[in-house]
């Protein structure tokens, strides 16, 4: 057995004693937990399907690849292989839409190419800007998000053009 395989079964244990400790009824807690999680779904469900409809309509009407054509040139200047346009493009709105972009590039360029080490590193180095701020933001107050979403943009460019150039170098 693992350390790993461990974790979750001692976590438990450990929240358990140490409700006893504090006299708290975890049972009562954990419903109560739940209870408020089941309301969390269902508040953040429209944004999370308007993005996913989002993502869905970029890739299915081929906007995605007109928008890699476009900024192939600047992404050249920046010494970005083309190639990862399309997992430039999506990664900011979805993980697992990133992700299967990612399996592409393997499967085509095989896992030990430029390219594939590119968008391993990538994916390691952003994240889905846009499906953090909707889900996030959905249940706060602040509904200006004023510089937050251009500055994680800006980071993921830069993240983007630092990983290829170490890519490029290792």
């Amino acid at each position: 057995m693992q350390v790993s395989e461990l974790i979750v079964p001692l976590l438990i244990i450990f929240l358990l004693a140490y409700g006893l400790k504090k006299r708290v009824n975890t049972y009562d807690c954990f419903v109560k937990g739940a209870n408020q999680s089941i309301d969390l779904v269902v508040s953040i469900f429209p944004y999370l399907v308007a993005i996913f409809v989002a993502v869905e309509l970029m890739k299915a009407s081929g906007l995605t690849a007109l928008f890699s054509i476009i900024l192939s040139p600047i992404f050249s200047v920046l010494q970005i292989p083309p190639e990862l346009s399309e997992l430039i493009l999506i990664r900011p709105f979805s993980g697992s839409g990133s992700l299967a972009v990612l399996e592409n590039i393997y499967t085509t360029y095989g896992a030990d190419s430029y390219i594939a080490r590119c968008a391993s590193v990538i994916i390691g180095c952003s994240d889905s800007i846009f499906y953090i701020a909707t889900i996030y933001l959905s249940q706060t107050k602040v509904k200006k998000l004023g510089y937050a979403i251009p500055i994680a943009l800006v980071a993921t460019l830069v993240g983007v053009v630092l990983s290829c150039l170490l890519c490029k170098v290792m």
